[in-house]
C-alpha cells in the first residue's frame, strides 16, 4: 500500500498540482497552452468554440475529465485571478462573486498575445519532449517562457503533502529584477527588492508588511496582511458611506458583501444602515451606509477584523525544481529562470545556426551554378533522370548532395541574371547571422545581452502599472469592545437546567412570568432587567463558572426555550446544574464571593479571579474545585463581614464569621467548613442577615427560629442541634432560608427577584402533588431542639416533594 500510494503521490506533485519553476505552469496549463497553440488558435486569429479545444486537449495530450481542462481554461482567462491572462475568452467566463462560467459549448477563447510568447521557439528543438498518453505524439515537458511566469501570475496548488501559495507580481518589476540578476549572479535580496519589492495582485488593494515579503522572499514562506481600498464619503443630512473600491485577492465578493450585511442585520456594530453591491461594468465599489452619528473609523476597523475586507496572506512558495518539489526564496525562482533561459538561447541558436548553415551551403552552391550555368544545363540536359542528373553534377563539378539536390529542383524563372544579386545579399545575411549565433552559442556575455534585451521588448510591449499599495508596516487593529455595543435594556433569564437567552422589554411585558418557556422538569432561577454592556455570570453546582457579555446572548422570546449552555459551552456535564445567576458592571471591583459544598467544604474567591477569559464562548472555568465526584456545590454567593450559618441534613448547625475563611485562587478547593459525622451532608447556607430563619423537613414539619439561638463559634466543628433526634422517622432538613420582616435582601440564594407582597409565602408541595402556602413571618419562634409542627394532616405521611418562596 505504501508502495502504491508512494506512486500516487509522485505523480501527483510532479504531474498535476504544483508548477515547474521555470515556466511556472501545470501540466494541464501547459498542455492547453501548447495544444491551443499547435491548432494555430492564437491571438491573431480569431475566437474558436472552447470545447473544440478542450476537446482537443483531452484526446491528445490530458486523458481527464473536460471539466478539470475547461476549469484550467477559464482560471487562465480569469483577470482578477491573473496577473497577466493567459488564455482571452469570448462569453460567461465566470465572475468575482464566484458565479460559474457558461458551459463550454458556449464560450470562444484564444491565446493571449503575452501566451504566444511562452510558446515563442518552441519549434525550434529549445525545450524537452516526452510521449504522450498513448505514444502518438509528443508533448513539451516545459515552455521556453520569454518571461517568468511563475512570478507574474503565481500559483495555487494542492499535492499530496505539499501545497503552493504564489502571489502574482507586476511583470515590468519582475523582469527589472531578473535583468539585474543577470548582471548580478550573488545580488543580495535586499537590493533585488528595490526592483521587485513585492507582490501586486491583480484585484490592487494594500499589502502591508515589509519585513513579511522579505521574509517569504528568503525563505518561500511569510505571511502579509491584505486589507481593501475604502474611502469615507460624506452623504446628504450629514450622513456617511464606507466605499470600498478594492478588495483582497481571492476573495469572493458576493459573500464578503453577504458576511458584511450579516454584521448588520446582527447588530454585531452599530450604525450601519444598508450594505449595497454597486459593482458595474465599470468597476468594483461596495457602499456601506451608515448612520448620522455613527463612528465610521470603529465600524470600518470593525469590518477589517472580523471579515473579509482584510485578510491574511500566506507564502508558500513550492515549485518543482528538477523533478523535485522545492520551497524556494525569490533568488532560487529567478536563478532557475535565467538558467532555463539560458539554455533556450543556446538551443535555440544552435537550431537556427544550423539552419542557416544548411541554407549557405546551398546559396554557395547556386551562387556557383550560375556562373558555369550553361554547362551545367546541357549536363543535365544529357542526364537520363533526375538521380543521374544529381550524380553527373556531384562527379563533374564537385556539388555536395544538398547542393545537387538544389540545382535540379531550381524553376527557370530564377535564372535570371538580376538573381546572382539577390543570391550574394543572402549569402553576406547568412554569413553575418552564423557568426552572431556563434557568439552566442560560445560568449556567455553576448548570450546574456540577448536575453536581457528580449525581456526589455517583452516589458517594453505588455508593462501595466502597479495596482496594490505596498506599505511597510501592517496596521494593528484595536477596537475598544465597549463602543460597539448598543445599550439597550433587556431581560436576562437563566434557568436551573441550563437555559439562558434576553428578552426585549416589549415581549417580557407581553406575557405572564410563569408563561416562561422551559422544559416542564426546569425551574426559573433567575430574571432581571439588564443592559446590553453588562456581563452575566452563572456558577453550576460542579464548581464551574460561565461567562457571558449580555449583548452574546440570543435575543428570543419568553415563551421559547432559550438557548443551553451545551450548544456552546464544551465541557459542559449532562448532569450540571445552575446555582446562581448574577449580572455585573465590570471586573475591577473586589466583590468576593463564597461557596459551600455539599461534605462541607468552603472557600472564598474575588471575582477578579472570573475576569472574561479568551476562551470564554467554548469553555467554562472553575470557582471551585471538588475533591469527591460526589460532592457538589450547595451555595455560592457574595458576601459582606457577615456570619455563615451551615444546617446539614442530620439537623446540626454551625454558625461562624465569614473571616476564618481564607480568600484563595479560583481553581483551589477550600477549607473545612463543618464536621460532618458518618453519611452527613451540608444542606443549607444562610447568611446572618435577618433575625430568623425557617426550617422545613422532609416529613413536612416547619419551624421558624432565632439565629440568637445558635452563638457564633469557629469554623469545622459540628455544631448545635436544631432537630430533636427521633427512633422512628427521624426528621431530616429539606430546605432552610431566611424569614424577610422588611422585604430586603435575598428570599433564598437562589431566587434574585423580591417581590413585593405583604407576606413571605413558602409553597409546599407533597409528593402526591398536594400544595400547601405558609406566611413563614406569621410563624412563632421555636425552640432550638424542637421538630416544628406539621403544615397538614397528612403531610408526614405523604412527604415533601418541593418547596419554593412564592
Amino acid at each position: 500500500m505504501g508502495e502504491r500510494f508512494g506512486r500516487y503521490s509522485k505523480y501527483i506533485i510532479q504531474e498535476r498540482a504544483l508548477p515547474d519553476i521555470r515556466d511556472g505552469l501545470k501540466p494541464v496549463q501547459r498542455r492547453i497552452l501548447y495544444s491551443m497553440n499547435k491548432d494555430g488558435n492564437t491571438h491573431d486569429k480569431g475566437y474558436r468554440k472552447s470545447a473544440k479545444s478542450v476537446g482537443n486537449i483531452m484526446g491528445n495530450f490530458h486523458p481527464h475529465g473536460d471539466s478539470s481542462i475547461y476549469d484550467a481554461m477559464v482560471r487562465m482567462s480569469q483577470d482578477w485571478k491573473n496577473r497577466d491572462i493567459l488564455v482571452e475568452m469570448h462569453g460567461n467566463n465566470g465572475s468575482m462573486d464566484g458565479d460559474p462560467p457558461a458551459a463550454m459549448r458556449y464560450t470562444e477563447a484564444r491565446l493571449s498575445e503575452i501566451a504566444g510568447h511562452l510558446l515563442q521557439d518552441i519549434d525550434k528543438k529549445t525545450v524537452p519532449w516526452a510521449w504522450n498518453f498513448d505514444d502518438t505524439e509528443k508533448e513539451p515537458t516545459v515552455l521556453p517562457a520569454a518571461f517568468p511566469n511563475l512570478l507574474v501570475n503565481g500559483a495555487t496548488g494542492i499535492s499530496a503533502g505539499y501545497a503552493t501559495d504564489i502571489p502574482p507580481h507586476n511583470l515590468a518589476e519582475v523582469i527589472d529584477a531578473v535583468i539585474y540578476m543577470i548582471d548580478h549572479p550573488k545580488a543580495k535580496l535586499d537590493k533585488l527588492m528595490e526592483f521587485l519589492p513585492g507582490p501586486d495582485f491583480p484585484t490592487g488593494a494594500i499589502i502591508q508588511g515589509q519585513d513579511e515579503i522579505k521574509k517569504a522572499y528568503e525563505t518561500g514562506k511569510g505571511r502579509i496582511v491584505v486589507r481593501s481600498r475604502t474611502e469615507i464619503e460624506n452623504l446628504k443630512g450629514g450622513k456617511e458611506q464606507i466605499v470600498v473600491t478594492e478588495i483582497p485577492y481571492d476573495i469572493n465578493k458576493a459573500v464578503l458583501v453577504k458576511k458584511i450585511d450579516d454584521v448588520r442585520v446582527n447588530n454585531k456594530v452599530p450604525g450601519i444602515v444598508e450594505v449595497r453591491d454597486e459593482s458595474d461594468r465599470t468597476g468594483l465599489r461596495i457602499a456601506i451606509e451608515l448612520k448620522k452619528d455613527a463612528d465610521s473609523q470603529t465600524i470600518l476597523n470593525y469590518l477589517f477584523k472580523y471579515t473579509d475586507l482584510q485578510v491574511n496572506y500566506n507564502f508558500n512558495m513550492v515549485a518543482i525544481d528538477n523533478f523535485t518539489p522545492r520551497q524556494v526564496g525569490l533568488q532560487k525562482i529567478l536563478s532557475s529562470y535565467i538558467a532555463h533561459r539560458k539554455d533556450i538561447i543556446v538551443a535555440r541558436s544552435k537550431f537556427d545556426k544550423a539552419k542557416a548553415e544548411k541554407r549557405l551551403h546551398i546559396v554557395e552552391g547556386l551562387i556557383r551554378v550560375i556562373s558555369i550555368l550553361d554547362e551545367v544545363i546541357a549536363l543535365i540536359r544529357a542526364s537520363e533522370n533526375k538521380a543521374d542528373a544529381k550524380e553527373n553534377l556531384k562527379i563533374s563539378y564537385d556539388f555536395s548532395e544538398e547542393q545537387a539536390e538544389a540545382i535540379v529542383t531550381l524553376q527557370l524563372y530564377r535564372l535570371t541574371n538580376t538573381d546572382i544579386v539577390t543570391l550574394e545579399n543572402e549569402e553576406a545575411e547568412l554569413r553575418d547571422t552564423i557568426q552572431t549565433l556563434a557568439a552566442i552559442i560560445g560568449d556567455e556575455a553576448t548570450m546574456f545581452n540577448l536575453m536581457k534585451r528580449e525581456l526589455r521588448e517583452v516589458k517594453k510591449k505588455f508593462a501595466t502599472p502597479r495596482r496594490s499599495e505596498l506599505q511597510a508596516e501592517a496596521v494593528v487593529i484595536e477596537i475598544d469592545t465597549a463602543s460597539l455595543i448598543t445599550e439597550e435594556e433587556t431581560y436576562v433569564s437563566v434557568t436551573r437546567g441550563g437555559y439562558i437567552k434576553r428578552t426585549s422589554p416589549r415581549s417580557f411585558s407581553a406575557s405572564q412570568l410563569e408563561e416562561i418557556g422551559k422544559r416542564d422538569e426546569d425551574d426559573l432561577i433567575f430574571y432581571q432587567l439588564a443592559k446590553t454592556t453588562q456581563h452575566l455570570l452563572l456558577f453550576t453546582d460542579l464548581g464551574n463558572v460561565i461567562y457571558r457579555p449580555v449583548h452574546e446572548l440570543a435575543d428570543i422570546k419568553w415563551k421559547d426555550i432559550g438557548e443551553h449552555l451545551s450548544q456552546s459551552i464544551t465541557n459542559y456535564d449532562t448532569a450540571e446544574n445552575v446555582i446562581r445567576a448574577e449580572i455585573v458592571d465590570s471586573f475591577d471591583e473586589m466583590t468576593t464571593y463564597f461557596a459551600v459544598t455539599k461534605l462541607g467544604q468552603i472557600k472564598r474567591v474575588i471575582r477578579k479571579e472570573f475576569t472574561p477569559w479568551r476562551t470564554y464562548k467554548s469553555k467554562s472555568v472553575k470557582y471551585a474545585k471538588l475533591k469527591n465526584t460526589d460532592d457538589l456545590i450547595i451555595t455560592v454567593a457574595p458576601i459582606q463581614l457577615d456570619d455563615v450559618l451551615l444546617i446539614t441534613t442530620k439537623g446540626y448547625a454551625l454558625r461562624f464569621n465569614i473571616e476564618e475563611v481564607p480568600v484563595v485562587g479560583a481553581k483551589a478547593a477550600g477549607v473545612k467548613a463543618i464536621n460532618l459525622k458518618g453519611d452527613d451532608t451540608v444542606a443549607a447556607v444562610l447568611l446572618v442577615n435577618t433575625s430568623s430563619f425557617y426550617l422545613l423537613t422532609q416529613r413536612g414539619s416547619l419551624k421558624r427560629m432565632a439565629f440568637s439561638d445558635i452563638p457564633a463559634t469557629s469554623r469545622a466543628n459540628r455544631g448545635l442541634q436544631v432537630l430533636r433526634e427521633l427512633k422512628n422517622k427521624p426528621h431530616r432538613v429539606f430546605a432552610a432560608g431566611n424569614v424577610m420582616t422588611d422585604q430586603t435582601g435575598d428570599l433564598n440564594l437562589f431566587v434574585t427577584e423580591v417581590t413585593e407582597s405583604d407576606s413571605q409565602i413558602l409553597v409546599i408541595t407533597s409528593t402526591t402533588g398536594q400544595t400547601v402556602e405558609v406566611a413563614l413571618d406569621h410563624l412563632s419562634l421555636s425552640e432550638r431542639t424542637s421538630n416544628g409542627s406539621f403544615v397538614s394532616d397528612t403531610i408526614s405521611d405523604q412527604g415533601v416533594f418541593a418547596a419554593k418562596i412564592k
